[in-house]
């Protein structure tokens, strides 16, 4: 099953954008309101019975049951006779709600993030049901909002039908982000062509194997100076007034320009460096300890995961076989020799090995570090076809991993 997603922006009416609007307002409501029932059944059971504490202490009765997904989409039925504005949004967007803050909970328990917080305001919603004829050339069709116009960039592919929706809200207007499937299966992609390594820095965006660098643009230092003064401005307005409203807005047309521009140089990256290779391989960094680091405003800036998801998935798309590779020791090991060199200085670019008197710049060193890696981890197989040539690299690559 291939599943592609397609982003259009919507032109809607005032009476469409209004119901959007208040869609999000009940969406925010009703997900604020079931995770404060889960924090309060969460801080009842925090201490044991005989040890609470003097002062005040969450009391909820031990036949209650602990709030889940399942639990709270049945007392939500209950509720829309309560509450009149549960039934403005369709059913099934208030059930994607409750999955959502289901979902941030399991990413809390099994990969480690934080305990989820409450919303300022909700971006968007799903529709996770659609008529497969939903979209008619530049006409969409909402359940309970009815035909919504919208730029048809580009054409839906023959084959593939709609099966979710998900509206969005930006500042700079109403966007949807289509989600269409098609019954056909994609073979895996094989090793082939010429392969290229990359080592991804500051200083320079990244390095190859083939000796190219390709000049990173700090797109959120660059537009700093005019955040900051925006955001003073916004300080010493009136929260909800109209000038509040107009630099808040400013703020957002502003932190969208950086998305956009960092997006745009991720693509056009990846297709170039798509045209030279068959393979690419990069290094699989730890970006959780990158973002903590003492260059962690840099390297967030640089925004090294987003360029590998999306380089993946050019390399997908175009035929170009991607893996990551270990990142450890890259920078110390010479990439002719094999040997070692002990660890570097940032301040010291040109790697210059002792043993066999090996000289080039840091970064292309350990680009060719990372190619050779990756060469050997789709040789473990046995024999590989480079650049039309059916080589074996088996004995060859064994001796590389155990350096």
């Amino acid at each position: 099953m291939l599943t592609l997603n397609y982003q259009y922006k919507l032109i809607p009416t005032a009476e469409q954008a209004t119901a959007i609007d208040q869609w999000l307002l009940v969406c925010r409501s009703v997900y604020n309101y079931a995770l404060r029932e889960r924090k309060d059944w969460v801080n009842s059971r925090k201490c044991q019975i005989d040890r609470c504490s003097i002062e005040r202490e969450y009391i909820i009765a031990p036949e209650v049951n602990k709030p889940t997904y399942a639990n709270q989409c049945r007392s939500l039925t209950q509720a829309k006779k309560e509450n009149p504005n549960l039934k403005i949004p369709q059913s099934q967007v208030l059930q994607q709600v409750l999955k959502q803050l289901e979902a941030a909970f399991v990413n809390m328990w099994e990969r480690g993030f934080g305990f989820p917080r409450f919303k300022k305001q909700m971006r968007s919603f799903v529709f996770p049901q659609v008529k497969p004829d939903a979209i008619q050339d530049n006409i969409i069709h909402l359940p309970k909002i009815g035909e919504v116009e919208f730029r048809k960039s580009r054409d839906v592919p023959d084959g593939f039908v709609c099966k979710q929706i998900r509206v969005m809200r930006k500042a700079s207007g109403y966007y949807v982000c289509v989600c269409i499937q098609c019954d056909v299966d994609v073979p895996d992609l094989i090793p082939h062509g010429h392969a290229i390594g990359v080592d991804l820095g500051l200083e320079k965006f990244l390095a190859t194997s083939d000796n190219e660098f390709i000049k990173g643009h700090k797109f959120f230092k660059e537009s700093e100076g005019k955040l900051k003064l925006l955001q003073r401005k916004l300080k010493n307005k009136k929260k909800g007034s109209r000038r509040w409203s107009i630099v808040k807005r400013q703020i957002g047309l502003l932190h969208e320009k950086i998305h956009d521009g960092r997006k745009d140089f991720f693509f056009k990256t990846a297709h170039h460096l798509c045209d030279q290779a068959g393979m690419i391989f990069a290094e699989n960094l730890n970006l959780k300890a990158l973002g903590r680091s003492a260059l962690r405003k840099a390297c967030l800036d640089a925004s090294w995961g987003a360029f590998l998801t999306i380089l993946g998935h050019v390399c997908w798309k175009r035929g170009v076989y991607f893996a990551k590779v270990d990142a450890n020791g890259t920078s110390q090991i010479c990439p002719n020799c094999y040997t070692n060199c002990g660890r570097k200085e940032l301040s010291q670019r040109v790697h210059s090995c002792s043993s066999c008197g090996y000289t080039t710049d840091r970064d292309v060193a350990a680009a060719q570090v990372v190619k050779e890696r990756g060469l050997s981890t789709v040789g473990q197989t046995g024999t590989m076809l480079m650049e039309g040539k059916e080589i074996g690299v088996g004995v060859r690559t064994s001796a590389r991993l155990s350096l």
